[in-house]
């Protein structure tokens, strides 16, 4: 990667940033979807793009992949725990670390993942984390109550969060697994090249 800023990959992540955070998503569907379809666009969408537009600047984020996606894995979970994720949408001060936690770890893969240096490894994380991504997706969907309800004083909403569990395997899964892919193609591609 070259240093120079990439407009076509850092103002689409910016403008996923700015939807996110101003559109009142709450209006137009269920308040946990909203939740989650915050969380998937920072750590997904987001995130990747940024790491892309900005090469040169996020170098020192560049840990290794697996280190990044184990510390997107503590964070991800963690703020699923119910009184977590409870503070997450009941105060401003958890709200903002909750959105700033899940953007620096998504920064944090991305940038260690796409290291040209290191494809393979790059492939490894992301696969990870595809899986751990998917699989609590698939418990939020296949909850049999509420999981959230009670910590953030709502009124039960299951058919909500099956569609922000859902929203999580749509958008999470797909996006990691097919980067994760990609890289190893290029990974191989590299191997060919040098036998």
């Amino acid at each position: 990667m070259t240093a120079a800023v990439r407009p076509a990959f850092l103002l689409p992540g910016l403008g996923l940033l700015a939807l996110i955070w101003l559109l009142p998503l709450e209006a137009v569907m269920p308040v946990f979807a909203a939740h989650m379809l915050r969380h998937m666009t920072l750590v997904a969408l987001a995130a990747p793009l940024i790491v892309l537009g900005l090469p040169g600047a996020v170098t020192w984020l560049a840990v290794p992949p697996l280190m990044a996606a184990v510390a997107e894995f503590i964070v991800v979970w963690g703020w699923h725990l119910p009184a977590a994720h409870g503070l997450g949408r009941t105060a401003p001060m958890g709200f903002f670390a909750e959105q700033a936690s899940f953007l620096a770890v998504g920064l944090l893969v991305w940038a260690g993942c796409l290291r040209a240096d290191r494809p393979l490894a790059g492939a490894g994380g992301l696969l990870l984390t595809s899986m751990h991504m998917t699989l609590l997706g698939a418990l939020i969907v296949m909850a049999p109550r509420d999981l959230y309800a009670a910590v953030c004083g709502t009124a039960p909403d299951l058919d909500g969060q099956r569609i922000g569990g859902m929203l999580m395997l749509a958008i999470g899964t797909p996006v990691y697994l097919v980067a994760g892919l990609a890289l190893t193609g290029l990974s191989l591609r590299e191997e060919e090249a040098g036998a």
